[in-house]
């Protein structure tokens, strides 16, 4: 990759997408890719603050997404932005497509005022200052609510989202799924249902079809 690439991870608690981006950032380094791994809400010192909010502190959908957009607009303008720049890889763990998945179909949010948010946030960073950054890829973990709520179950303590219920992450499942219909050159779908090394085999074929990884490559496969 001459030019610096912006990679976002999508999926509903549970789906396994955080499992598999480390692996997939030694695989593309191995390859030569100079690589940046980031997440949202987070990624700096400010955002990782509103993150710990966010997580742990009780808000209505409105402020939930007000603080999202600021630690985005920050995380753009201090890491993503700069490491594209340098003609990096940056693999983000959510992004925008979160935002509209979380506040807008499992909260019920106004999907106008949050598109709003994001004009006003991802736009004037990028050399063109009327140009609205958003990833070249999204790879989609798909994953039946069920299924992901049985897994966090013997994972961890919850924070305050995966707390929620089953009915508000078959919201937030299908706001994913409405955003990639709405948006099928961006969005890559992966099964996450699988077993984890055939969601590795899944994520090395869409990047060995854009030439960035071998075919059939297992280096770094989570087990």
């Amino acid at each position: 990759m001459a030019q610096g690439f912006f990679i976002s991870f999508e999926g509903i608690d549970g789906a396994g997408k955080s499992s598999h981006i480390a692996p997939l950032a030694a695989a593309l380094q191995a390859q030569g890719h100079r690589v940046t791994v980031t997440r949202e809400p987070g990624g700096t010192a400010l955002a990782e603050k509103l993150r710990t909010l966010l997580l742990h502190d009780d808000m209505d959908a409105l402020t939930e997404a007000l603080l999202v957009f600021a630690a985005r607009r920050d995380h753009l303008r201090c890491v993503i932005e700069p490491a594209l720049a340098r003609g990096e890889v940056v693999l983000c763990d959510r992004f925008t497509d979160a935002t509209f998945a979380y506040q807008g179909a499992g909260r019920g949010f106004d999907p106008k005022v949050l598109s709003i948010l994001e004009q006003l946030t991802q736009t004037g960073l990028a050399p063109e200052p009327d140009w609205m950054r958003n990833p070249d890829i999204t790879v989609w973990f798909d994953l039946a609510p069920s299924v992901a709520a049985a897994r966090l179950a013997d994972a961890r303590s919850p924070d305050r989202f995966e707390a929620l219920d089953l009915d508000f992450f078959r919201r937030v499942a299908q706001g994913y799924a409405e955003r990639a219909s709405a948006a099928p050159q961006r969005f890559v779908r992966i099964d996450a249902a699988q077993e984890p090394h055939r969601v590795w085999q899944q994520l090395v074929g869409i990047f060995a079809q854009r030439g960035w990884l071998p075919e059939g490559s297992t280096a770094g496969a989570p087990q």
